[in-house]
């Protein structure tokens, strides 16, 4: 790979810092912004990259409560539909 290609050590920090968040690392973060504040990064830019990481987690987050509640649902419906027929097998006998 050549230098022309290789990514700027502050993309790098940056990315790293906003998978942290996403992913909810617990301790990456305060590393990436220290290391970000000493490039010399705007904070403006900074702010913009944990708002969008916070977007992207609290998104994926919304997704997997859905698909849960989804879950115990048919788990339910399930559960329901056998007690139906055991009762209307007990009627029946």
């Amino acid at each position: 790979m050549t230098t022309q290609n290789t990514p700027d050590a502050a993309i790098v920090a940056m990315v790293s810092l906003a998978s942290g968040i996403a992913s909810n690392h617990p301790k990456m973060c305060a590393c990436q912004l220290n290391r970000l504040r000493g490039f010399g990064v705007n904070e403006d830019m900074i702010e913009t990259v944990i708002e969008i990481a916070r977007h992207i987690r609290e998104e994926a987050a919304e997704k997997i409560d859905i698909e849960f509640d989804q879950q115990i649902a048919a788990q339910n419906a399930e559960l329901a539909a056998m007690e139906a027929t055991l009762e209307m097998a007990e009627a029946a006998a």
